[in-house]
């Protein structure tokens, strides 16, 4: 179903990509009685469709269309083709994700200002706080339905958890609980209760789980102001002789180029598709780039310093029953320099099925101590360490000329290097695991490198002062009035928390912002 049906000259507001920015731009906006046409450049997948494989759904959902890696990190060597884990497909990436809704912390709005100087990181206050974000939390909390908010049930704990909570209390650690996470402990707006799949990690059939494809894109496709246009890739945002945006152009599902009008274009396409289509948007007016006066579109690339820990044991884990993200340590997310880096991270329960433990486990090893891994996985529990990493002007995402997409297009390059304070973070987090478990009896722990996914942040940063970032205080382009960035490009820094509830709730904002905007006619 695609909603209402507009024409290519009728003014709407276009809002590019459906994903937790994008499909709560999509919810807010029709609810207010604007027109919307939402650009998705995946297919429509339905639930139905959906299969508890983690390979197949991986080929399923990802963005398979071709990127390029460099940098020192070590994706580019083992994957160099899948710096992140994108979905293509209607929902975007709410339809694979742990489902962890922390919130920031208050020094994290202002880490210039907390951390000092760190050398090499292109620190920046957020020109937000936390109070100015905290009713919208509270919103986004409700709209996901985030257990341990609300007065909404915890999920009950499974084993995976209980090692991780047992730990976590033998060794000191008081702030660990089993959310709050976007699955529905019980029934919850219409959608049920967990059956503790986890495989609902990528892809939920069970629908109980947040997604906006669950909630926000059906709830705007019966206001009858939005079309929805799957398979609709977004190639350039085009502006009038003022510089305001006028329109987007983009390649339909049979790849013939259309161009649809635009009184407001809002782009959530993910930290690299979003830089790619300003950078791709350069024009006589924006030679840089559409909104990069400041040379910082594309810059500050972050993905959050991770890594995984799996302990096995005597006695049987199963890990795999149950949730996936069953439950977080928070106590490490402060910020406390005296154990030598700045910022704070999370150990959050993780389990992986046994192909995917065997890719990522230890890229290229092999032999007894690789095989053993995968003989005890019953007797296994996992966790992953997820913190802030610091912006660096030069890790950014550019366009590669020499290598194009099946359109001819430029593909997005990813660069990045990790910073001195990211490894140090990697390592205190690594070895506080390893105290963890060997503190319920852990006979082995294994640390395996960062996935070649996690969140994408920063390439379109807000900041206070134009020549500091992309956009201002309301994901608002500081170049041109009528376009906003929705998506996880805004964040300024990138915290230790997941990103997805701050992402809804900066949309939240943004919307009202947006709406108010245009009954002044200030937009």
């Amino acid at each position: 179903m695609s909603g209402t049906t507009f024409g290519h000259d009728d003014e709407v507001v276009v809002v590019i990509g459906s994903g937790a920015g994008g499909g709560t731009m999509a919810d807010q906006l029709t609810a207010a009685g604007l027109d919307v046409v939402v650009l998705e450049a995946g297919r429509h997948i339905t639930h139905e469709e959906y299969v508890n494989n983690e390979w197949e759904a991986f080929n399923q959902m990802a963005w398979l269309d071709p990127r390029t890696t460099t940098g020192s990190w070590r994706i580019a060597k083992d994957f160099p083709n899948l710096p992140a884990w994108i979905v293509k497909a209607v929902g975007g990436t709410t339809t694979h994700w742990s489902g962890a809704t922390p919130r920031f912390h208050a020094h994290e709005f202002g880490t210039a200002r907390s951390y000092g100087n760190v050398d090499g990181a292109n620190l920046l206050d957020w020109p937000i706080t936390l109070d100015d974000l905290a009713p919208y939390y509270t919103m986004a909390e409700n709209n996901i339905g985030s257990t341990h908010r609300g007065g909404r049930k915890p999920l009950p704990a499974n084993n995976n958890y209980k090692v991780l909570a047992n730990g976590a209390e033998r060794i000191g650690y008081r702030f660990y609980a089993t959310g709050p996470y976007g699955t529905n402990a019980e029934p919850y707006d219409g959608r049920p209760a967990s059956i503790q799949d986890g495989f609902n990690f990528q892809g939920d059939k069970n629908k109980s789980k947040w997604s906006t494809l669950v909630r926000e894109i059906p709830r705007a496709l019966a206001t009858g102001h939005l079309e929805l246009r799957p398979s609709c890739h977004a190639v350039q945002i085009t502006h009038d002789k003022q510089g305001r945006a006028d329109a987007v152009l983009y390649l339909d599902a049979d790849g013939n180029l259309q161009r649809q009008k635009a009184r407001i274009v809002c782009v959530a396409g993910n930290a690299i598709e979003t830089p790619r289509l300003l950078l791709m948007s350069a024009s006589a007016m924006f030679p840089d780039g559409l909104a990069n006066s400041s040379g910082q579109v594309g810059r500050n690339y972050m993905r959050h310093t991770t890594g995984s820990v799996y302990a096995q044991f005597d006695g049987a884990v199963n890990m795999h029953r149950g949730e996936t993200m069953a439950g977080l340590v928070a106590d490490e997310s402060r910020h406390d320099p005296s154990r030598g880096f700045a910022g704070g991270y999370y150990m959050e329960t993780i389990s992986l099925g046994v192909p995917f433990l065997a890719a990522f486990a230890d890229p290229g090893a092999w032999g007894p101590a690789f095989t053993s891994i995968l003989e005890g996985y019953a007797h296994t529990a996992g966790l992953w360490v997820i913190g802030e990493d610091m912006p660096q002007e030069t890790n950014r995402i550019t366009l590669n000329a020499s290598v194009t997409d099946k359109h001819g297009l430029p593909v997005p390059n990813v660069h990045f290097d990790d910073h001195p304070n990211d490894i140090a973070m990697r390592e205190h987090g690594y070895q506080q695991a390893t105290l963890l478990y060997e503190a319920v009896g852990a006979t082995s722990v294994h640390r395996t490198p960062p996935y070649p996914s996690t969140h994408n942040m920063g390439t379109a940063r807000m900041s206070a002062r134009p020549d500091d970032g992309v956009t201002n205080a309301f994901g608002r382009a500081h170049d041109v009035p009528n376009l906003f960035v929705s998506d996880g490009s805004v964040f300024t820094t990138g915290a230790a928390a997941n990103p997805t509830l701050t992402i809804v709730a900066l949309a939240i904002r943004q919307a009202e912002h947006i709406i108010a905007s245009l009954k002044t006619q200030q937009v």
